[in-house]
């Protein structure tokens, strides 16, 4: 586990007078660096991160994640001041569903209910009739009516695992997450002979080989979750490497071990360069000089908000 330093200490602390003076709140993906988590008013996976957002008396929030997570708070909340500490924090998931062609996609299918995974940009839940998280995504298609029609995007991986979930036939958008396809299958039977007794935990975004190993498959939250609530005292986690500071807080007896990336790596796991894009450093930045600030369209603001309510509602 990362240590924070003594200068990163003094920053927190720094950070969270800032806070106080400006009214700020600060939320976190468990993605984020352990000095970031460490600083959050709140902490979680997409779908809690959206509702935080949705609920907050706050007037600027601070988003500690990437751009489309703050691109959602900021369409949750308007009036309100939204910022991302680094604008460069993008998502290779998001990016592999540009809006012209999902567009075209759309119009060959016009009767199809358009359901899109919430790691999308702002332009494309505009397009959508329902937002959807990991977390909650089966409920999602589960709500709509069996007779119609559905296309998902942009995540095929997560897509394939609700068609399997669900047994709806749904029309999946080619995208994935680099991270969540970094595992390495001979790597990851390796690493369980050395400890067979571990349970492998998946998130639904990995590939199928990766996920028809596992014990578990469920969101960032639902993952943590498990491992609280499990007998078992170590397990193989194939997510982003960031959850494992708040599942190891959690459950400090336990052995947790990340699952290997294709890639040698400083870490050997897989990790969201994105996601590391945001340090402690730019986190204060952004909130004293209260940019870079997260702006967008008020009618693309209002097309967008209504799938996302629809989730939410449901």
């Amino acid at each position: 586990m990362n240590t924070i330093t003594t200068d990163n200490k003094s920053l927190q602390q720094r950070l969270k007078a800032l806070k106080e003076e400006k009214n700020a709140v600060i939320l976190a993906h468990y993605y984020q660096e352990p000095d970031i988590q460490e600083v959050a008013d709140f902490i979680g996976d997409s779908l809690e991160l959206a509702k935080k957002a949705a609920q907050t008396s706050a007037d600027i929030i601070v988003f500690a994640g990437v751009h489309f997570m703050a691109e959602t708070a900021k369409i949750l909340n308007p009036s309100k001041k939204v910022l991302l500490p680094d604008l460069n924090a993008g998502c290779s998931l998001a990016e592999s569903c540009p809006p012209d062609a999902f567009q075209n996609i759309k119009s060959e299918y016009p009767d199809h209910v358009v359901v899109t995974y919430i790691n999308c940009s702002a332009e494309i839940k505009a397009m959508s009739d329902l937002v959807c998280t990991s977390s909650n995504a089966e409920k999602i298609i589960n709500s709509i009516p069996e007779e119609k029609e559905i296309i998902f995007a942009p995540d095929k991986n997560l897509g394939r695992y609700l068609i399997e979930k669900t047994g709806r036939n749904m029309l999946l958008w080619d995208g994935a997450c680099i991270v969540h396809e970094a595992f390495s299958l001979d790597k990851l039977l390796e690493l369980y002979k050395e400890h067979p007794s571990a349970m492998i935990i998946a998130h639904p975004e990995s590939e199928d080989h990766i996920l028809k190993t596992a014990n578990y498959i469920g969101s960032t939250s639902g993952m943590l979750n498990f491992v609280k609530n499990s007998d078992h005292d170590t397990f193989i986690v194939a997510t982003e490497a960031g959850i494992l500071h708040q599942m190891q807080k959690d459950v400090p007896h336990k052995t947790l071990i990340p699952a290997p990336a294709k890639e040698d790596n400083t870490c050997a796991c897989s990790e969201c360069a994105f996601m590391k894009m945001n340090t402690l450093q730019k986190l204060y930045n952004c909130l004293e000089k209260e940019t870079p600030e997260i702006l967008l369209e008020e009618s693309l603001m209002k097309k967008a908000h209504l799938p996302i309510q629809r989730m939410l509602e449901i």
